[in-house]
């Protein structure tokens, strides 16, 4: 992990530990995904969240005041069968989670799956 990575981790740490344990858990879903699908994922800091990227850019994590952001930079294009996508833009999509529990309540996994898959193309 790098120095930058390591400093926004421990600023969402200070402002909310609780906030902190849902970037986490996100990033190790996002992680656990991309190893199921043989594809090898980066992580960069930029615009104040932690961006995802494998062939492409195709996401990020950020931490607001009372939730989490998992933002898809095509969500746009997804299938959405439980309904937990917000937005309205040309391209992106969100969710917005505010428990570690709504990881697997809104299946986070399917759609990190569907973004991977758009991304090694």
């Amino acid at each position: 992990m790098n120095g930058q990575l390591e400093k926004l981790l421990e600023d969402i740490g200070f402002m909310s530990p609780s906030l902190l344990e849902i970037v986490q858990g996100v990033r190790q879903t996002v992680n656990a995904t991309a190893d199921a699908s043989s594809l090898d994922i980066t992580e960069t800091v930029k615009y104040g969240g932690i961006l995802f990227s494998a062939k492409s850019a195709f996401g990020g994590v950020f931490a607001y005041k009372q939730h989490v952001s998992l933002e898809f930079s095509l969500g746009a294009n997804f299938s959405d069968p439980h309904k937990v996508l917000e937005g309205s833009g040309k391209f992106r999509r969100h969710i917005k989670l505010t428990s570690m529990d709504e990881i697997a309540a809104k299946h986070v996994a399917e759609y990190i799956t569907q973004a991977l898959y758009q991304a090694d193309k």
